[in-house]
């Protein structure tokens, strides 16, 4: 198995960000949703200097000038589409950015059946660099893994590009979710944490966050 990728999600200040950059994260979040207590203003991601970790801008519901103008303003390296942005959306933000700057969220549970949820992700693959699967129907910060029967359809689906799971993932259940998903080689190439390692919403956790990449340090070396 290829070293798993991390990313962590929901950075609100430059401390917590660089600790985790510190402890070994490949991506690091910032939300640009106004309802989110995890929203940040686009001068956070602009003034950190990380080389070697891709600043990610998580996107819900602005159109796609808003996310460009963005995207450039807060110097992000990767624009995550986790709305319900459709095919065309996607298409132009891989026009100006470039597909492998572009990462689009999946919802398996909202899937009806596998061969839907293959013929989605096969229809946005020409358009974005990696996809990124999350627990429930639409938004994020469910707290919680990703439910039967749509963790079937997970196991069972052909990313077409790689891709990062998220949902509920703490240092106790990484090892679980990534064993359920990894079946027959075609497992996720990262994982997405957020609310499992923090103290309050928004609060990254030092104690959570050691313990979180000591356990995928773990299974790395496994």
């Amino acid at each position: 198995m290829s070293r798993l990728q991390v990313k962590i999600c929901g950075q609100t200040s430059e401390a917590g960000a660089r600790l985790c950059a510190e402890l070994g994260a490949d991506m690091l979040g910032f939300i640009f949703h106004p309802t989110s207590p995890r929203c940040v203003q686009p001068g956070l991601p602009a003034s950190l200097e990380l080389p070697g970790v891709l600043k990610v801008g998580v996107f819900v519901a602005q159109a796609p000038d808003d996310v460009l103008a963005l995207t450039h303003t807060a110097r992000l390296d990767v624009a995550q589409l986790h709305g319900g942005q459709d095919v065309a959306f996607c298409r132009a933000l891989a026009e100006a950015l470039g597909p492998e700057r572009v990462m689009k969220v999946v919802w398996p549970e909202k899937a009806v059946s596998l061969e839907g949820f293959q013929a989605e992700l096969d229809a946005f693959a020409p358009f974005c660099g990696r996809f990124l699967a999350d627990a429930g129907k639409g938004g994020g910060g469910h707290g919680r893994g990703i439910a039967d029967p749509a963790a079937e359809i997970l196991a069972q689906a052909r990313f077409p590009r790689p891709w990062l799971l998220a949902g509920g993932l703490s240092p106790d259940t990484l090892g679980p979710s990534l064993s359920r998903f990894s079946a027959g080689g075609h497992g996720p190439a990262g994982l997405d944490l957020n609310s499992g390692v923090e103290s309050a919403p928004g609060v990254k956790d030092e104690n959570l966050l050691r313990a979180a990449f000591s356990a995928i340090n773990a299974l790395n070396a496994a």
